[in-house]
């Protein structure tokens, strides 16, 4: 197993796992959840698909491991303590989505990776990212995944305490990103697996199967019995040893990306 290769992709802090032969290969690229595992390296360590021929590029969050303020997560409570939609989840997932196109470019020219249909995955925050470059881009990918993903971002919010104060901005922001709505577009950009903890907060255990409901064949639903919200302990911003429940989400997203990997060629 070749050690992680760390970099910046277009300012983009990644960590890159290659493959067995370490040489050109399909490429998957992941976002990381806002619990543990909080960083590109700690998503690495807690689902690295090892046994995949694909690269695995690992990218960084905003504001999160080499972007961290000051080195720590407070500047992120910050935002999300002033307004946890405006401030936090809806600019989180916009600029991570906005940043990549020219961080793919960069890592095509750093990786040998080709220039054929991606993987993409996502784990809570991460995944509507994720579920972003499917449904609002054209960027070709061959296969999907998240994790416990922030599928309705409505949920997302009602998480936070309070009554949220909606206004017509961030009532269109907040709708932007519910990606059940979406679901026509996804289901005809490339096949999803939909990884939820069944130990995960209901809300988004309900929106994990209204999406693959809504998707159709294209879709498939893997619940993971034992499995709440995070997938690594706290910090969460170093690389951990694998949790036994990462392990399976990690076999779950290993068979998947390797049955669609024809289609990345």
């Amino acid at each position: 197993m070749h050690p992680p290769i760390t970099g910046t992709a277009a300012g983009v802090p990644f960590t890159a796992l290659p493959p067995a032969d370490d040489g050109p290969a399909p490429l998957i690229v992941t976002w990381h959840m806002l619990d543990p595992p909080r960083s590109d390296a700690a998503f690495a360590a807690a689902l690295p698909m090892n046994d995949l021929p694909a690269w695995r590029v690992h990218l960084g969050m905003p504001m999160c491991g080499a972007r961290m303020v000051d080195g720590s997560t407070d500047a992120i409570v910050e935002l999300f303590s002033r307004d946890a939609l405006m401030s936090f989840l809806y600019p989180f997932v916009r600029q991570a989505t906005e940043e990549f196109p020219a961080a793919l470019a960069s890592i095509r020219a750093q990786l040998p990776v080709g220039d054929g249909p991606i993987g993409v995955l996502g784990g809570s925050l991460g995944g509507a990212v994720a579920l972003r470059i499917l449904a609002d881009t054209e960027i070709p990918v061959f296969a999907g995944a998240v994790v416990n993903g922030a599928i309705r971002m409505r949920s997302v919010v009602d998480l936070f305490p309070g009554d949220y104060p909606y206004d017509t901005e961030s009532e269109e922001a907040v709708d932007s990103l519910d990606f059940v709505a979406k679901a026509g577009v996804i289901a005809g950009r490339a096949p999803l697996l939909v990884i939820s903890g069944e130990l995960d907060h209901p809300a988004l255990r309900v929106d994990a199967s209204s999406l693959v409901d809504a998707l159709g064949e294209s879709s498939e639903l893997l619940s993971i019995p034992g499995l709440a919200h995070a997938l690594a302990d706290e910090p969460g911003i170093e690389p951990a040893p694998q949790l036994p429940l990462a392990r399976e989400v990690d076999a779950g997203l290993t068979r998947w990306f390797r049955r669609h990997l024809a289609d990345a060629r």
